[in-house]
């Protein structure tokens, strides 16, 4: 039993991953992760605000999805875009649920080597962009009472890159890790919940290269204890546990999704 002796049915089950006319915010969905949790939140119910800087793209998605989907060019590293991106959110569907900070980078170098501009740029997306979408989405959020941001980090937020060198994306996804905490425990009186998820070796566009090279399999292979890597729909449980009811009581956490390669 529950604790309020209430039995437990499939109903409860499944409208707890329900988003049924909530609003949805997801960066970076043009293509790969992105793309694919605006597909699932979509799925689930929500209106989705597909944002990113290839317009093309976003569009073809949105006329796939239907009238339910509004896209938008942003670029994360810009103030005046992730402005118009929430007001245009809240001026097509009234209000924003749900924000998934997806969109990030990262310049692969020895650290010694990595320019400071690329170290900035990794920052200013991966970080300042995400806090100041957080930001501006949890005016909306903490005036309703309710909302729940969801974070990209990564396993590189919380064991090295090495031997890719990485310090800048490290660096920043240790950052987003840091922020979901500090961000989840101020605002979780007030009703908004902030938890990130952390994958592992997915296959993505960014990544593509990657599965057809036998070095780069074996790497991730012989790092993962599952021996492989991740799939499509291998996100999809935790992203809706932390953007809907299902995780009405977590905040501030992180959620590692890697096939047990941070383990090692």
């Amino acid at each position: 039993m529950l604790a309020n002796d209430n039995p437990l049915t499939a109903i409860d089950i499944a409208s707890s991953s329900r988003l049924d006319d909530s609003v949805a915010i997801v960066t970076g969905a043009s293509s790969g992760l992105g793309e694919r949790f605006a597909r699932v939140l979509h799925a689930a119910g929500a209106n989705v605000v597909v944002a990113a800087r290839r317009v093309d793209k976003l569009q073809q998605l949105a006329e796939e999805l239907g009238p339910r989907a509004l896209p938008m060019r942003c670029d994360v590293a810009e103030s005046a875009d992730r402005i118009a991106l929430i007001d245009a959110a809240v001026d097509r569907f009234g209000t924003v649920d749900v924000l998934v900070n997806n969109a990030g980078t990262g310049t692969p170098a020895p650290a010694e080597e990595q320019t400071l501009d690329d170290f900035r740029q990794t920052l200013d997306v991966n970080v300042v962009g995400l806090f100041h979408l957080s930001q501006l989405v949890s005016r909306h959020m903490l005036h309703q009472g309710r909302g729940s941001i969801v974070n990209i980090a990564s396993i590189f937020a919380v064991v090295a890159s090495s031997p890719i060198g990485h310090a800048g994306y490290c660096a920043s996804k240790a950052a987003v890790v840091g922020l979901t905490r500090e961000l989840g425990a101020q605002w979780a009186p007030r009703g908004v919940r902030v938890n990130a998820i952390a994958p592992g070796w997915f296959e993505t566009e960014m990544t593509a290269h990657m599965w057809t090279d036998p070095q780069s399999i074996n790497y991730v292979q012989g790092g993962t204890p599952m021996r492989r890597q991740g799939t499509a729909g291998e996100l999809d449980a935790a992203l809706l546990l932390l953007a809907g009811a299902g995780g009405s009581f977590i905040t501030g956490q992180t959620i590692v999704v890697d096939g047990g390669w941070t383990l090692c």
